[in-house]
């Protein structure tokens, strides 16, 4: 149970799970104790729930197969978008929308490749007992100003690039154990003060923040289960 809750710890303290609402906080009473799957609720709040199994710890693996990340927009996105008083929103199309998604998929693979190798974490493709696998996936993904093709200039202001959320599940690569679901929502507050203009560019730069912390979080949290193994 003490490995258990260093997950828990690692990851909640860092990340600063977000992803409910307050409605949803308030049914969170109603959450199980253990999920179908066996994992176990190590830890609850009003911005959030990790489940991990018991006994687990992130100590052992020192490579890591990342899976490709399925993306989601937010439930009514493109509704909204076309009923907004952006012109350029207003003409988002089904292509346009999947080839957001594929970018971010591929900013996701990138950003939390780079940051596991700087760190020492091998990624690879091997089933082997030092491997843990990661699932991820966008979701509730909410672009406030998207660009469209063939639209021709047009500028959008905006004071934040808009939000999405993580879903995580970590496996043991030897077993295919679920060792730990996780859930963080972010937003990009950068420009909290001011308005700024918002093309491709900066909706990159706001993502790539975004899941850098991310990747920095799941790195803080492997390095804390070491060191406290070592203890």
């Amino acid at each position: 149970m003490i490995r258990n809750k260093i997950i828990a710890i690692a990851l909640i303290s860092i990340l600063g799970l977000s992803a409910f609402s307050p409605a949803m906080a308030k049914k969170a009473v109603d959450l199980p104790q253990v999920t179908v799957d066996g994992l176990e609720l190590v830890n609850q709040t009003r911005s959030g729930v990790v489940y991990a199994k018991p006994g687990a710890t992130l100590a052992g693996y020192k490579r890591v197969k990342l899976l490709d990340a399925a993306v989601a927009f937010k439930k009514n996105w493109e509704r909204d978008q076309r009923r907004s008083t952006s012109l350029t929103a207003k003409r988002i199309s089904p292509k346009d929308m999947e080839e957001i998604k594929s970018r971010l998929a591929t900013e996701f693979q990138k950003v939390f490749t780079k940051t596991l190798e700087t760190a020492g974490y091998q990624i690879t493709e091997e089933i082997a007992a030092d491997v843990m696998i990661i699932r991820p996936a966008i979701m509730n993904l909410d672009v406030n100003a998207p660009e469209v093709s063939n639209f021709g200039t047009t500028r959008t202001y905006v004071s934040s690039a808009g939000e999405m959320t993580l879903y995580l599940e970590l496996y043991d690569a030897a077993t295919s154990a679920l060792i730990l679901k996780a859930v963080s929502r972010k937003a990009d507050n950068s420009y909290t003060s001011h308005f700024t203009w918002a093309n491709s560019s900066t909706n990159k730069v706001a993502a790539d923040r975004i899941l850098k912390g991310w990747a920095d979080i799941l790195v803080n949290a492997l390095d804390e289960s070491k060191a406290a193994t070592a203890e």
